[in-house]
């Protein structure tokens, strides 16, 4: 079992940069696959980005793509999202989610789950 606690969520102007992340527990985090996701008011969770448990392995949707960078510190049972350039359109409550299987971008095969972290972006 796996514990997944996100963390540094806030609110913020357009353009901020925010650092979020995501701390595991209660099991060898070594092993497993991470993907971050987002899910804002009356939309359907959505992809963010996906970090191989090694970190040589990384993807981002297109709408983060060169403004977000997700990388992780085994050591420290941690992974991260640095978030720059932030609009808007990325508030979110943004969830980190962890398996030992590859599942990418498809958060339905997700075993563990954090609770979010909540991130506003004002104009």
């Amino acid at each position: 079992q796996v514990q997944l606690v996100e963390s540094g969520g806030g609110s913020v102007q357009a353009g901020d940069s925010l650092n979020l992340s995501c701390a595991a527990s209660g099991h060898t985090f070594l092993n497993y696959n991470t993907g971050w996701f987002r899910q804002a008011p009356g939309k359907e969770r959505e992809f963010v980005a996906f970090i191989g448990w090694s970190g040589g392995s990384t993807q981002y949707a297109d709408s983060v793509k060169g403004r977000f960078t997700v990388s992780r510190d085994n050591a420290a049972h941690t992974v991260y999202l640095q978030m720059n350039s932030l609009r808007p359109e990325d508030t979110a409550i943004y969830y980190c989610a962890g398996d030992p299987r590859n599942f990418y971008r498809d958060y339905t095969g997700y075993q563990f789950w954090g609770r979010g972290t909540q991130v506003t972006v004002s104009s």
